[in-house]
């Protein structure tokens, strides 16, 4: 799938949000490809919003840390 670099932009900045509000002692090995992921996946669907981006991801967060540990 293509992206434009603004889409991209801001599934970074999406990115880096959600991870700076992840507590340090939740922060697993692959949890920031997990979420870039996730990201990925609600974008490919059509949510291209910084804050629909964010609330996918975050909605998320805890299924993807107990996936991982």
């Amino acid at each position: 799938m293509q992206y434009s670099s603004e889409l991209i932009q801001t599934m970074r900045q999406a990115l880096e949000n959600v991870m700076a509000n992840v507590p340090a002692d939740q922060s697993v090995f692959g949890l920031k490809a997990a979420v870039a992921e996730c990201i990925l996946k609600a974008a490919a669907h059509g949510q291209t919003s910084y804050d629909g981006l964010v609330a996918s991801a975050s909605d998320q967060i805890q299924a993807i840390i107990s996936m991982l540990t």
